[in-house]
């Protein structure tokens, strides 16, 4: 049997240069945005014709910076790197086909020069290939007495970020928000509990923090 080769319906532009800082999950970092333009033959209008009547999206993508992998079990960074699980029971990265799935808000709809959609709580690292796109419906997607296994007991966790008096560049009101929204989100993987420095690049900006507890200190903010 022939296998039909997928191939990319758009390209997401984010503010995610790396995959280090990048929110666990969609919709955790409400403020981050997303530009999503159309390519080829879907880059039409008809294509996304009353899409604009939907709040929310699924986009099915590709991990286009991770290996291709076959494991059959991996170590989730939220139980600490320390316990394998099926990859089937994470939502780890590293899967059989390189595809992921994430929800996102739309904003709008601009379609004046080519099609592009605008949309928020983004968590895809900047070029990421989108393979289909479809509309999130509320009464069948949103399942109320769903169980969420170990991932449960992290729904609220959530650091408090300080920001320093002085900064050696200063972000918009906006990239601000953006990238505090990241950093409550605890980058770090959970084995690395400790007070080194880290650093993860968002937009033009280079954030350098340290962690103590359940808190967040921003070191600095540096333009690239």
């Amino acid at each position: 049997m022939n296998k039909k080769i997928i191939e990319p319906v758009a390209l997401i532009k984010t503010g995610f240069k790396e995959k280090f800082g990048i929110p666990r999950q969609s919709g955790r970092a409400p403020s981050t945005m997303g530009e999503i333009t159309l390519l080829g033959k879907y880059n039409n209008p008809d294509a996304v014709r009353e899409i604009e009547n939907f709040s929310h999206l699924w986009l099915i993508f590709g991990f286009s910076l991770n290996p291709e992998t076959q494991t059959l079990s991996v170590r989730p960074p939220r139980l600490g790197g320390n316990k394998k699980v099926g990859v089937f029971a994470t939502r780890s990265p590293f899967r059989p086909n390189g595809l992921g799935l994430s929800s996102v808000k739309l904003e709008r709809v601009d379609v004046c020069n080519g099609v592009k959609l605008i949309v928020s709580g983004v968590d895809l690292v900047d070029g990421t290939p989108i393979y289909d796109i479809k509309p999130y419906i509320p009464h069948s997607d949103k399942i109320e007495d769903a169980v969420g296994g170990f991932s449960d007991e992290f729904i609220d966790y959530k650091l408090k970020v300080i920001m320093p008096n002085s900064l050696t560049s200063t972000p918009s009101k906006e990239i601000l928000t953006q990238i505090v929204e990241c950093l409550e989100d605890d980058p770090r993987p959970s084995y690395h509990n400790d007070d080194r420095e880290y650093g993860f690049t968002y937009q033009d900006y280079n954030v350098k923090f340290k962690v103590d507890g359940k808190t967040l200190n921003i070191i600095d903010i540096i333009n690239t």
